[in-house]
């Protein structure tokens, strides 16, 4: 698998603060030989002066990252080798930036969740897990990330001890059943301080036969056609009008192809509306095209006059998909002001925009049992739920599972503006009784 054949990877750290992600990550670039030159010139001035190398230190753009020596905002940073190309987002570890950890794992194709060993506590029967390494892969779990790579990080601390290493990553395997993650998952010892099985295999480990991190990261397959293989789903996001008043008026209706295949002459069908029509032409960046696939900005016109307003979407006609005015959905919240089933919450889904009410907290998750609290009256920050909600318009959306890009949406408070959770639908209900 060559870097021109081999799929981009973007992958995420993951896992509690202080587990050394970013150290990992600076550690990755060094020794792939991806750094910048003037930030390879301030390690070498470093270790010049007797200093220890601060890899961290190279993904922190903020000054109040390296001030407090943590990360706040999720760093994006971009590097290849003769196999593969990446983009890599430094994820925060902290609770209280476990909002930023959502967005760098929404586009993910896999992630690396570190495990501290020396602040793992095997005082009981079992190896205790963090809450926040718990946390993380619970929602790793939501987002349906499809690789996750467990780098049980420091071992040079604890003498690179096998049994511990074991048992580490058997209370992980546990924690996996137990939240029902269906990802891929790898195991790896690693120490990104020091460099061992982060790009080469270390001697420190001759008890373990995997890949190093950088060989394993450049093996991971990757699906970019899932999506194609679906029925065309074309949310609106712009009706585009030219001399309107005259005989060559022009309509067309701008958007990306979320889902699936268009060409003209492809009967399509309108929803929330029903109505049907046909295309007439589809236009890309790069001018007329005889048809397009999902991720494809386009602008499409129809064979017919149709009342077609944002938020609206276009769909193939024997695409399966309903208007709906009730939704089941996993959420993360994010606002510091618990939930509240009286306080009006706006649902933004791709380009439509719609007043949501809650209808039930079905439960909440507990990070600390493993366990879902059925009676739970509130979603508190950084909490994960199952909400059961009721919409002003009716939303034409697939669940998460299915499709990402029409499953997923944010809850909006009405009064802050400010985003107080993330969504994933996982069920879709005729039900139409909403009340606000």
């Amino acid at each position: 698998m060559t870097q021109s054949t081999a799929p981009l990877l973007r992958f995420i750290t993951a896992g509690s603060v202080d587990d050394g992600k970013s150290t990992l990550i600076g550690r990755l670039l060094y020794d792939s030989r991806t750094l910048l030159s003037d930030q390879a010139d301030k390690l070498a001035q470093s270790a010049a002066n007797g200093q220890a190398p601060d890899f961290a230190g190279l993904t922190d753009g903020l000054a109040a990252e390296r001030e407090q020596g943590i990360t706040i905002d999720v760093a994006y940073r971009y590097f290849a080798t003769a196999k593969r190309k990446f983009i890599i987002a430094d994820t925060p570890g902290h609770e209280q930036y476990t909002r930023n950890m959502v967005t760098g794992a929404s586009t993910a194709d896999a992630a690396i969740v570190l495990i501290d060993a020396t602040r793992v506590d095997f005082s009981g029967s079992s190896p205790a897990l963090l809450p926040q390494t718990r946390r993380h892969s619970a929602i790793l779990k939501l987002l349906g990330t499809p690789h996750i790579i467990v780098a049980v990080n420091k071992l040079d601390l604890l003498d690179f001890d096998e049994q511990k290493y074991r048992a580490i990553t058997e209370a992980y395997r546990t924690l996996a059943a137990q939240i029902g993650l269906a990802a891929q998952i790898h195991y790896l010892p690693v120490s990104a301080l020091a460099g061992d099985n982060i790009v080469a295999a270390s001697a420190h480990t001759p008890w373990y036969r995997g890949l190093p991190l950088l060989p394993l990261l450049e093996s991971l397959p990757v699906e970019r056609s899932r999506a194609a293989r679906l029925s065309a789903h074309f949310p609106v996001q712009r009706v585009a009008r030219q001399d309107g008043s005259s005989s060559d008026d022009f309509r067309g209706y701008q958007g990306r192809l979320e889902a699936g295949r268009l060409s003209v002459g492809d009967e399509i069908r309108v929803q929330p509306s029903g109505k049907s029509a046909r295309i007439a032409a589809i236009y890309t960046p790069q001018g007329e095209a005889r048809s397009a696939e999902a991720g494809s900005a386009l602008t499409l016109t129809l064979d017919s006059d149709v009342d077609i307003s944002r938020g609206d979407s276009i769909l193939a006609a024997n695409n399966p998909a309903l208007p709906t005015r009730h939704i089941q959905a996993s959420v993360c919240w994010f606002d510091e002001r618990a939930l509240n089933p009286q306080r009006k919450y706006l649902l933004k889904h791709g380009t439509q925009t719609t007043a949501a009410k809650v209808k039930q907290i079905a439960y909440v998750w507990d990070v600390h049992t493993l366990s879902n609290v059925k009676a739970a009256e509130k979603l508190a920050i950084n909490d994960i739920g199952s909400l059961s909600l009721a919409l002003q318009q009716p939303l034409t959306a697939t669940t998460y599972a299915e499709n990402p890009a029409t499953g997923a949406f944010i809850l909006i408070d009405e009064a802050s503006h400010h985003t107080v959770a993330a969504g994933m639908i996982t069920a879709t209900h005729e039900r139409s009784d909403f009340d606000i």
